[in-house]
């Protein structure tokens, strides 16, 4: 399917850092609660991911990752989440978080 560059520009694709993250024990499938400031425009958000397999809390915190913030917001097991923490899927299904190299000022959009 082909989409034009003005419903590509839609999609609001910002560079954040991950501040904070805990365990959620009421997800359905293994999955952290992050926290991820997009800049002093957009502030900090919250979600709900699922990327357990191949990240612990502690290797997150201070990442610069891509997160999609203009799709509203999704109650998951009571969470609020605010954004969708985009990566891809490895041989296994396990997410692999996109991330930013070098590191840019949060909020930028992807261009």
């Amino acid at each position: 399917m082909t989409i034009s560059f003005d419903d590509f520009e839609k999609v609001d694709l910002r560079s954040g850092t991950i501040i904070k993250a805990e365990e959620f024990a009421r997800a359905k499938k293994p999955a952290y609660k992050v926290w991820v400031d997009f800049g002093e425009q957009i502030g900090i958000k919250q979600t709900s991911a699922q990327v357990t397999a191949h990240y612990t809390l502690e290797s997150l915190i201070g990442k610069q990752v891509v997160g999609c913030v203009n799709l509203g917001t999704k109650n998951i097991a009571g969470f609020t989440s605010e954004f969708l923490l985009v990566g891809f899927a490895d041989q296994n299904e396990a997410i692999c978080l996109i991330t930013v190299e070098p590191k840019v000022p949060n909020g930028k959009k992807l261009m």
